[in-house]
Order: C-alpha cells, then sequence, then structure tokens
C-alpha cells in the first residue's frame, strides 16, 4: 500500500479535500481517501507533498502520427495556411524519422502525466506502438474524401485500417475528418457503421469561420484554396446552412460524439445541437485545444459559454503540427490567462473525468474508491489555483 498526501486533493468526483490521504494498493488503485488523523500506517511513511494530487489526464484529441511535423509549420496563418502546410510537408519525411518522433512524443505525454488519448489515425503508424500499452488509447480512424463517387473505397481503406488496430487489440472506431472533407454519402457510410458498432464519432467542427461560408455561400477563402489544390469544387455541399448543421444531422447513429475545436460554435448551434442531436439519445461532447486554436487561428472558444450550457468538456493537446508540446497543464495555463474566473474543479473535470467518461474509461478519470486513474502532482501552484510556473510530476 501507499499513502499519499498533499495541500489538497482533487478527487474530481467530488469537492477537494484537505487534510487527507490518498491511499492506493501496489497496482495504483484507489481504496479511499481518508482523514490524515485516522490514518494508521504501521509499514511505511504516507508520502508528504507541496501542491495538489489530480488523477492522470486525458488528451481527448491528438494526432500522434503527425509528431514529425513538430517546429515545422508557420504559426497564426488560419485553418487553410495550416492545412496548405500539412499537406506540402506530410509526406517529405521517411518512416524512421515518423517512428522516432511518435516515441518522443508518446514519452513526453507520459511525463506530462497524461495516461489515456483520443488519437486521430490516417494510417497505421502508430499502431505497433500504442500496443505496447504505455498509455491507454482509442483510435479514430479518420476518413477524408469529398466526392461522392470514392466514397465506398474511402470506407474500404479504412475499414481495413480499423482492422488493423483491432488485430493489435486496440479499441478503434471510423470517424469523418471535417465537415469540409467529406460528402454527404461518406456521412451516412460513417453513421451506419457508428450505429451497427455502436461506436462513438469525433469530428472537427467550426475550427474557422470560411468552412461555414463554403457551405452557406459555396465561396470563400477555404473554397479558393481548395480549388487551388485541384479540388472539384462541383462536389462541394452547399446547404445554405453553416458547416455544423449542414453534417451534424448525418451522424445521428452515434453513441456518442466528440466535438473537436469549436472555435466559433454560438449558442445558437449549441442550442440546434441539443434539440436535433442530444434528443436521439446521442451523448455530445466538445474537445478543446486551446494552445492548437492560438497556433492555427490565434482565437479561443467562448468558453463562458461552455460553461453556461453546462457542456460536458474535454481538453485535447491536437498535433505536434499546431503545438508546441503535448502537456494538458499547458493547455490549462492557456485558459487560465484568458479565462481566470474558470474554477480549477471544473478546468480538471475537463481534463480527467469528462474524457475517461467519453471514452469509456471506466478505471480512470477520478480518484474513486477501486480505480486506476494514475496520480499527478502539480507543483508550484497558489493555492487552488495553477500559476504560469505550475508544473506536473506524474507521481503513478
Amino acid at each position: 500500500m501507499r499513502y499519499f498526501t498533499a495541500d489538497y486533493i482533487f478527487p474530481v468526483s467530488s469537492e477537494p479535500i484537505k487534510d487527507s490521504v490518498l491511499i492506493v494498493d501496489d497496482f495504483g488503485e484507489v481504496k479511499e481517501i481518508s482523514p490524515l488523523s485516522k490514518v494508521k500506517n504501521p509499514k511505511g511513511e504516507i508520502e508528504y507533498y507541496k501542491g495538489i494530487l489530480c488523477p492522470g489526464f486525458v488528451n481527448a484529441h491528438c494526432h500522434l502520427e503527425l509528431s514529425y511535423l513538430k517546429n515545422k509549420l508557420k504559426a497564426k496563418t488560419g485553418l487553410t495556411g495550416f492545412i496548405t502546410q500539412v499537406l506540402k510537408n506530410r509526406f517529405s519525411y521517411s518512416k524512421e524519422e515518423i517512428d522516432e518522433a511518435i516515441i518522443i512524443a508518446e514519452q513526453e505525454m507520459i511525463k506530462n502525466g497524461i495516461v489515456a488519448v483520443g488519437d486521430i489515425s490516417n494510417t497505421e503508424n502508430t499502431f505497433d506502438f500504442k500496443a505496447e500499452k504505455k498509455l491507454t488509447y482509442h483510435t479514430f480512424v479518420e476518413v477524408l474524401e469529398i466526392s461522392p463517387l470514392k466514397a465506398e473505397d474511402a470506407m474500404v481503406n479504412a475499414r481495413r485500417i480499423k482492422r488493423g488496430a483491432k488485430d493489435l487489440k486496440l479499441a478503434a472506431s471510423i470517424v469523418p475528418h471535417a465537415a469540409y472533407t467529406v460528402s454527404e454519402k461518406l456521412l451516412k457510410l460513417i453513421n451506419e457503421d457508428a450505429e451497427k458498432n455502436k461506436g462513438i464519432i469525433s469530428i472537427h467542427n467550426q475550427e474557422s469561420e470560411t468552412e461555414s461560408e463554403l457551405f452557406i455561400f459555396g465561396t470563400g477563402e477555404m473554397y479558393e484554396t481548395f480549388k487551388a489544390m485541384g479540388v472539384h469544387m462541383d462536389f462541394m455541399r452547399v446547404t445554405e446552412k453553416n458547416s455544423l448543421q449542414s453534417t451534424m444531422r448525418f451522424l445521428k447513429g452515434a453513441r456518442k460524439i466528440l466535438l473537436v475545436h469549436n472555435t466559433y460554435t454560438s449558442a445558437k448551434d449549441i442550442k440546434w445541437l441539443k434539440s436535433e442531436i442530444r434528443d436521439k439519445n446521442c451523448e455530445l461532447y466538445f474537445c478543446t485545444c486551446p494552445n492548437a486554436n492560438m497556433f492555427i487561428e490565434n482565437k479561443l472558444p467562448d468558453y463562458n459559454l461552455f460553461m453556461e450550457e453546462q457542456l460536458d468538456v474535454t481538453i485535447g493537446t491536437d498535433s505536434l503540427a499546431s503545438n508546441y508540446t503535448l502537456s494538458i497543464l499547458d493547455e490549462l495555463k492557456t485558459i487560465i490567462k484568458h479565462y481566470p474566473e474558470i474554477p480549477l474543479q471544473t478546468l480538471l473535470t475537463w481534463a480527467t473525468k469528462n474524457g475517461a467518461d467519453f471514452f469509456d474509461f471506466e478505471l480512470l478519470g477520478s480518484f474513486d474508491a477501486g480505480k486506476t486513474p494514475g496520480i499527478n502532482l502539480l507543483k508550484n501552484v497558489d493555492g487552488m489555483k495553477i500559476t504560469p510556473g505550475t508544473e506536473v510530476e506524474r507521481l503513478l
């Protein structure tokens, strides 16, 4: 048995606690949180730490396979500029370089107290590393194809990649990349797969204003960018509705949906989602990747709106193509810098329990008895506040 105490313990599933001890067995399973005065520890010393104890972080959105693009792209170019840079650089590196970057990135996440990851995969490049089980993963096999004529072929390829994950006993589901990179036919095929397999879906959502302009008017920066790339624009869907409403109505068969980024999501959008999607027995979660949002669009979502609407929010790092670190703590610091009024209890819920709940990682996310969530120590805090100098140390 091991006994941990600190200035504060955040079980996350309940309010923070002072003057208490977190007791875990030799396998990291939580036994209980007990008042310090009642703990009898005849076989060893209680481990005292200055700071905050919280469960291991859940990185709800990452592109581990793009780790080789770290420090390769220019920041603040907007979404279309970012996409152009990724496509230009994506096939310029060897398998050895890609593999080495994946290993380093995973080690960085482990060091930064991340215990589980929702990871986007367009290839099988990360699968052998995930199979080593250093972290808990759910793999989103991502599909991109705007031509309805190629929708079936895109799904055949996605199913092949998913089988590769399943062969290694990795949890996986087939998902669309974003509203602007999938046809209506492909959305329906993805929805059928999710409904058949009781799957969960992730989709990049409203990361820029220009993606909605594309759907409403069939014009704009994204339209011109894709046209310059040689994309057959006759296949683009002009619906006179924004990208969210043009897409989500085709994904109601999923058991759970994770909307990622949501930089331009409005109160009207959320009202529509609650009436059109949530009422169809589909659970909605919202993932924010603040540092990637700042890197790409230099803009954050409206977190006050997230709070007012009581959304189930998760935290992601996105990829090292759009971020400088894979650190959930760094994401929290960015939110706090711009929204200091958000309580730490709320932020840690976003960073731990909500992600675990979305992915059905039943043993992670909180210090409830019977779970093995990992233990993070937040050092250099100000009472119950994270500061610019706060660091995370993974204790277990």
